[in-house]
């Protein structure tokens, strides 16, 4: 079976993020592989790596970088595939936002869509809903998945009817 979306981060240490993609991406039940490069300390394998993703069968790239984030922009200069970029807030990071400038301000040509300071769950979610696109099944899948989501807040909302405060009035 041919991974359908690669997730890779720069360091094993950004695995504690990235794993939030990882498991949205399992629960959904997409195939996917995950791997460690660097943009800066492994430059020729990143490259070889983001050359053989479309040979591959991969549909969809979810890269996660901190510091200077090159990783997910390299991909992208290198493959016509939708690239999905987590900023990772890293040891070395001013407070993620060199992380979240390095991602976002991609040059005209190479775009990354971008999400939230370590959020790769929602990466994982963006590349369902990319993947979804064109698999019916999947889409569903992600329906039911949005449609548990508001039923979550609903039903919050219901607990809150509980919550007893002296100047509460609802």
């Amino acid at each position: 079976m041919l991974p359908k979306v690669s997730i890779v981060m720069g360091s094993v240490s950004d695995l504690k993020i990235m794993e939030g993609a990882a498991l949205f991406l399992d629960e959904m039940e997409v195939c996917f592989e995950i791997n460690a490069l660097s943009a800066h300390r492994t430059p020729k394998q990143a490259m070889e790596y983001a050359n053989s993703l479309e040979n591959r069968g991969v549909k969809v790239v979810i890269a996660g970088a901190g510091g200077a984030a090159h990783l997910p922009g390299i991909i992208a200069a290198m493959t016509p595939l939708p690239v999905i970029g987590v900023p990772v807030k890293s040891s070395n990071s001013i407070d993620g936002w060199d992380s979240i400038l390095s991602i976002l301000q991609m040059p005209a040509g190479i775009p990354v869509a971008t999400v939230a300071l370590d959020g790769a769950r929602n990466a994982g979610i963006l590349a369902v809903q990319i993947l979804a696109l064109s698999d019916g099944a999947l889409m569903e899948k992600l329906k039911t998945f949005k449609a548990n989501l508001s039923k979550k807040v609903i039903d919050a909302n219901e607990e809150l009817k509980n919550v007893k405060y002296k100047m509460k009035i609802n």
